[in-house]
């Protein structure tokens, strides 16, 4: 597998907010990690990301070993991360975000931009706006576009649908799985999971810090104990 994280245990302050946590994406594949708020999605992220100190587990990227590497050495090595806030520069313009965004690697910049824009139209149209002026999901498109510039293997959402209506979602969605015909690998964190796991290669929903279940998107979304506990019914 590509990228895999394996039996990570950690948290804050001593607590533990996930213990014996495993995940895996592979290119071209979409990933989720679903499950109530306070599962510790979020968190594990984190520590794939090497945010969070690890007390236990290792983080492999390719076959390397990146767990103790500073999160800065781990985007280098091609993974990149859109938080669920404070994701863009609200006091610069759409295409000066872009800019940020390649600030490992500018070879090629404008190309890469207009990349940027062919993903997502909607923010060619809006590249000179700053981008505190933009809507929700506007603001969304950017972020992601902005933590494409580095040209990453993996890209790793943290609720890039929280806080947009349906169509919205739907929209944002639909740019996901366009971003995985490049063959990257996406992992994300999602609350809105029968949504998520309609676009999902693979899934793995947390309860209280532990993997409790993960399988195929479809086999996940059709699970009758699932769907009562986790889906709505």
């Amino acid at each position: 597998m590509f990228f895999s994280a394996t039996k990570l245990t950690g948290g804050y302050g001593g607590v533990n907010i996930i213990e014996d946590c495993s995940f895996n994406v592979d290119r071209g594949e979409i990933v989720s990690i679903l499950g109530p708020n306070g599962a510790g999605k979020s968190t594990a992220m984190r520590a794939m990301l090497g945010i969070l100190d690890l007390k236990d587990g290792n983080v492999m990227l390719d076959g390397k070993d990146i767990t103790n590497l500073k999160t800065q050495d781990r985007i280098k090595l091609g993974l990149s991360f859109v938080p669920q806030i404070k994701n863009i520069f609200t006091e610069l313009t759409v295409k000066e975000n872009l800019e940020m965004g390649a600030f490992i690697n500018d070879d090629n910049l404008p190309s890469r931009i207009e990349e940027m824009y062919d993903l997502f139209p909607i923010i060619k149209e809006k590249k000179d706006q700053f981008a505190g002026e933009l809507s929700g999901g506007q603001r969304q498109q950017v972020a992601i576009a902005r933590a494409l510039m580095t040209n990453p293997d993996i890209l790793m959402l943290d609720e890039p649908t929280a806080g947009v209506s349906p169509v919205i979602m739907t929209e944002l969605f639909q740019h996901i799985l366009n971003i995985k015909k490049q063959n990257i690998a996406i992992l994300m964190v999602e609350q809105n999971a029968r949504q998520a796991l309609e676009v999902s290669d693979r899934g793995y929903i947390l309860v209280t810090g532990k993997n409790a279940y993960e399988g195929k998107g479809d086999y996940l979304l059709n699970d009758k104990e699932i769907r009562k506990a986790f889906l709505g019914g």
